[in-house]
């Protein structure tokens, strides 16, 4: 196991850092700005490297383009909560409406967009930093730890936590696109048998539709050739979803034990984001898997991409 860091540039005057973390033949970068994974380096099934998730080689490709969400650590709430706002323990909380009426993936400058702190651990990097009361307009004070390691297979393990000191609410995911060699010509498996069905702007309707007889019906992997921005319910039970490149032999499986993954598949830019994650606006929605965090309780999530060829 190998593990550095250099300079990457700078944003408004706080240096940015780019870690580098090597075990055998896979190679992740990953940028203290916005907790990016700048690039994930496996072989294909000729043993020929190549990176595999989409993003720029500099920091001034992100700070133009931030928009998709290349790699990023999105917080404090991934997705979409309906209006820009919710009820939390009678009070009204009301958020940026930055995805057309919507909050999306934390606001106007969520955790994507902010400069963390790094230290060396065991196999890996571990980011932090403190999500101060009433940023972005969420409550609490939140203190996040990101902690990204290479087990002994080489699997890149993504561990989140957070602590706050008043009820609030979190999800946070990774936002990387995954091209392993065939852009939207890939072939797509999601352990789900259901969804959630959306309005018009991308909020669930409370529904939970069956994925059997639909296009969305991924369980047992096939080409993913449509347009996808969905939330799958997870079965549960084992890996959550897996990608397939033919051309190059690559796959990557992911495992998670979040509830639901959010598939973003847009032939413009080449890649699918498998961003496992809680439901989109859950805040508004009690019947969904609950994402309010309240003093004295444990924020831990866990992501994993194990690497492979066939």
């Amino acid at each position: 196991m190998r593990i550095t860091s250099e300079p990457f540039g700078s944003v408004d005057g706080t240096d940015v850092t780019r870690w580098t973390l090597q075990r055998g033949t896979v190679r992740v970068r990953v940028l203290t700005y916005g907790g990016i994974v700048q690039s994930v380096e496996t072989p294909d099934r000729d043993g020929v490297p190549g990176d595999v998730v989409l993003g720029f080689p500099d920091l001034e490709g992100y700070l133009k383009r931030p928009e998709p969400y290349f790699g990023a650590l999105v917080g404090r709430y991934a997705n979409r909560i309906a209006g820009g706002s919710f009820v939390l323990d009678g009070t009204t909380y009301r958020l940026a409406r930055n995805g057309g009426p919507n909050c999306l993936h934390g606001g106007e400058r969520g955790f994507d967009k902010r400069v963390w702190a790094a230290e060396e651990v065991a196999s890996g990097v571990r980011l932090s930093r403190v999500s101060p009361y009433g940023e972005e307009g969420f409550p609490g004070r939140l203190e996040v730890a990101v902690t990204y390691t290479l087990d002994a297979e080489g699997a890149l393990r993504i561990a989140y936590r957070a602590e706050t000191d008043a009820p609030t609410v979190v999800a946070l995911t990774n936002h990387s696109y995954w091209d392993l060699g065939g852009g939207t010509g890939q072939e797509l498996r999601v352990a789900a048998s259901r969804w959630t069905p959306t309005d018009g702007t991308g909020i669930p309707t409370g529904e939970f539709a069956e994925v059997a007889g639909t296009e969305l019906d991924f369980r047992a992997g096939r080409a993913l050739d449509l347009l996808l921005d969905h939330n799958f319910v997870l079965d549960g039970g084992g890996p959550a979803a897996g990608l397939y490149a033919p051309e190059t032999g690559r796959t990557v499986t992911v495992e998670t034990t979040e509830p639901g993954l959010q598939v973003y598949a847009n032939p413009e830019l080449g890649g699918v984001a498998l961003e496992a994650q809680a439901f989109p606006d859950s805040p508004n929605r009690p019947e969904f898997p609950s994402t309010v965090l309240r003093p004295g309780e444990t924020y831990a999530s866990t992501t994993t991409y194990r690497f492979g060829t066939r």
